[in-house]
């Protein structure tokens, strides 16, 4: 079953970005689907994070998307080579998001194997926010999708993981936010093969 708008916009993005883990996300790109369960997400708190594209109420034609109402994608470029896909959280008007660092594939693996031209299933498939767009299909042109549509979607199946079983450490690649760049916002699976590194 799809979450529910609910399940996007409570206001605290931390327990979204938790909550993700074990949801399976899918894409729908001329009738071929592709998904897998989410094992890896960052939190990015808006305004007041120093890692987020909004911090400072920075609102630009790349940003916009933030403020929407949560349960809508946002996707954007980064390094000028990799699509990110990210989860706008919260209501209207609080940029809040949860980047998708990984998903445990499960559906359409042929489909992910030739988007990212391998041979065979590597735990590289999907393991990195990069990794993760490619293999779904996912690009720009997804940018304000909701997750009710029918080209991109997050379901409940009943999967739960515990919180031993559960990483709540610093996010990769912020240096940049100083102070900000420890917050515990980034949350995996343990063990899982499919987390992005590091991941002890």
């Amino acid at each position: 079953m799809k979450l529910s708008t609910d399940f996007y916009q409570v206001k605290e993005v931390t327990q979204i970005a938790r909550n993700l883990l074990g949801k399976y996300l899918f894409t729908n790109i001329n009738g071929e689907i592709s998904g897998g369960f989410i094992v890896e997400t960052e939190a990015y708190a808006g305004i007041i994070d120093k890692a987020s594209h909004a911090f400072g109420n920075r609102l630009t034609n790349r940003t916009k998307t933030m403020y929407e109402a949560g349960g809508i994608a946002y996707v954007y470029l980064c390094y000028g080579i990799h699509e990110m896909l990210n989860v706008v959280t919260s209501t209207e008007g609080e940029p809040h998001a949860v980047l998708i660092r990984a998903i445990h594939p499960t559906e359409g693996i042929d489909l992910m194997l030739e988007r990212r031209n391998m041979a065979s299933i590597k735990n590289n498939l999907t393991a990195g926010p990069g990794s993760v767009a490619k293999a779904l299909g996912i690009s720009r042109k997804m940018n304000s999708l909701s997750f009710l549509s029918e080209e991109i979607w997050i379901e409940d199946r009943g999967l739960v993981f515990p919180e031993d079983e559960i990483a709540a450490v610093p996010r990769v690649g912020v240096a940049y936010a100083k102070e900000d760049a420890l917050l515990p916002y980034r949350f995996y699976v343990k063990g899982n093969l499919y987390v992005s590194k590091p991941n002890r």
